[in-house]
């Protein structure tokens, strides 16, 4: 399996041996910044029990909320495909986008002009120093690929993305794909 360098836009696929990480087992994060500073992403593939008109209450609409990581939990983030109805939007690659005027997404979202395959919200985010993230990678934690298709990101069909992508990895990696979350448990 050739070995990818983490950079924005790609992927990190959480190894099966992060068992017990309530954050980062069996995750698929969306790397969208890496500078010298750091290296942020969310977490596209843990929805949370929560409904996005339960936590802003001037929206109507219940747009899922997802777990994007142990950093700063109590802020909310989102990313879309819709750069052009959301202003101050940030390009993260292939027609992803982070953030912009949530005041303009709220009035959207109300006015039924954005679909919840478009965009995605997150409580909290995934964060790491660029030297720790490479620690990590080196230690086996993570497996970096490509994102094949930015429309699946932002799908509500992503819940199963992390046994597509053991499937896809092959090399002994498939037979996690249908293992249970703890082995343990078997």
């Amino acid at each position: 399996m050739k070995t990818l360098a983490p950079k924005r836009g790609k992927l990190l696929i959480s190894e099966p041996s992060i068992i017990g990480d309530a954050s980062f087992s069996r995750s698929v994060v969306l790397l969208t910044e890496f500078n010298s500073e750091g290296i942020v992403g969310f977490i596209i593939n843990k929805p949370l029990d929560y409904t996005l008109d339960e936590l802003v209450p001037e929206i109507h609409e219940e747009f899922e909320v997802y777990d994007g990581g142990p950093v700063s939990t109590d802020n909310l983030y989102f990313l879309h495909r819709i750069p052009d109805l959301i202003p101050d939007s940030h390009h993260i690659e292939d027609g992803i986008y982070w953030g912009g005027d949530f005041q303009t997404v709220s009035a959207l979202i109300n006015q039924n002009k954005i679909a919840s395959n478009e965009i995605k919200f997150f409580l909290g985010y995934s964060g790491w120093e660029r030297h720790q993230l490479q620690e990590e990678l080196d230690s086996k934690s993570w497996v970096v690929t490509d994102n094949e298709d930015s429309a699946v990101v932002l799908s509500d069909e992503i819940h199963d993305i992390w046994k597509i992508k053991m499937r896809d990895l092959g090399d002994g990696y498939e037979i996690w794909s249908n293992a249970p979350e703890n082995p343990s448990y078997n």
